[in-house]
């Protein structure tokens, strides 16, 4: 089986001196991990006697410590203030807030939030998250509004109120170690599944399956601990929630950056399948042999899905969709009501008619 890396494996591969262009020539690379390969490929990042023995040294001590890298010890609410505010001015956390806002933007342009609505989180410590405020759109966020909460939403740093939402995101966190990072939009067509209580259908565009694990979460009051609990219950095997007449939370092992293509991927594959089902023929889905294979290639790039282990006849199982619209009145004969003088007429000619013919 081809060996799959992620970010994480290229940015080790970079940190022990190696030189990206020896990777495995069958190897299949992440989208993210294939964009950090060609950055240092042509940025002229590429460790210097890569293939020498000058390089086999240096990948045996301690790499020093880039701008961009997160603290050597990971701070918690219980670290001194003053450790907690410059971590919060560092060059390592300031690209954290422009990557909120970059993707911040994103989903405004989409369309997917409205007003003030959506938030995103990151994990940057053993019990802190840096997450977007509230009452301020998506799409003109700014690096200074962000703020550093713990995970219990007490607020330590920063000079805006933080998302009134934040308990969902910190429950998904507490509840599943791999969560890095979490994103909640509301994209119309992934809601208009959220509130019809369907989940998509399966085996249809293997993108979705990839990326994608989805579980609907019953409805509760937005930013209530009881919503965020049962958001939380599903992330163990489910990177991608539909909640209940309310909107989609997504998140992942790797970045933010990979949490929101979760939410470009689900609305378009809703979007697509609200489109198939008008054209008036059943939907051509693959093989659970064809699921199977993407499956592996999903475990691979360590993303949680509930289907892992399933028998064939177990996957690709549609009972609950159920596209197109029928008509939910039957149609029906008018009731014909008798008319007394009608009948006595009828009948005075019927008589008539009879003693002619005798």
């Amino acid at each position: 089986m081809k060996k799959v890396l992620s970010l994480r494996d290229i940015e080790e591969w970079v940190r022990q001196g190696a030189d990206p262009a020896a990777l495995p020539a069958d190897a299949i690379l992440t989208p993210s991990a294939r964009d950090r390969v060609r950055d240092v490929l042509e940025g002229g990042r590429r460790p210097s006697g890569a293939d020498g023995p000058s390089a086999r040294a240096a990948a045996s001590k301690p790499a020093a410590a880039s701008p961009l890298a997160p603290p050597a010890r990971p701070l918690s609410c219980r670290s001194p203030k003053a450790e907690l505010e410059a971590f919060f001015r560092s060059p390592y956390c300031e690209d954290l807030k422009r990557q909120i806002c970059d993707i911040g933007r994103r989903m405004w342009e989409r369309a997917y939030v409205d007003g003030n609505g959506g938030n995103l989180a990151i994990r940057v410590g053993e019990d802190l998250a840096l997450c977007t405020p509230t009452l301020v759109s998506k799409g003109f966020l700014k690096p200074e509004d962000m703020c550093l909460v713990d995970f219990e939403g007490n607020q330590l740093l920063g000079s805006k109120k933080r998302t009134s939402e934040i308990l969902m995101h910190l429950q998904m966190m507490k509840r599943q170690p791999q969560d890095l990072a979490s994103v909640h939009g509301h994209p119309p067509y992934a809601t208009a599944f959220a509130v019809a209580g369907i989940e998509p259908p399966t085996c249809m565009i293997p993108e979705y399956e990839v990326f994608c694990a989805v579980a609907i979460a019953p409805y509760r009051t937005p930013g209530s601990p009881e919503m965020g609990r049962l958001v939380a219950d599903l992330v163990d095997q489910h990177n991608t929630i539909l909640m209940a007449n309310h909107g989609v939370v997504t998140w992942s092992h790797n970045s933010v950056e990979e949490a929101y293509w979760r939410m470009e991927i689900i609305e378009a594959y809703c979007r697509t399948l609200v489109v198939a089902a008008q054209l008036g023929k059943p939907l051509n889905t693959f093989t659970p042999e064809q699921l199977k294979d993407l499956l592996r290639i999903k475990q691979g790039l360590g993303f949680v899905d509930p289907r892992y282990g399933l028998k064939e006849c177990e996957l690709c199982d549609n009972d609950g969709w159920r596209p197109g619209v029928t008509c939910a009145v039957p149609a029906s004969t008018p009731a014909v009501v008798a008319d007394p003088d009608a009948e006595a007429v009828i009948r005075a000619v019927t008589d008539r008619i009879i003693e002619q013919l005798r």
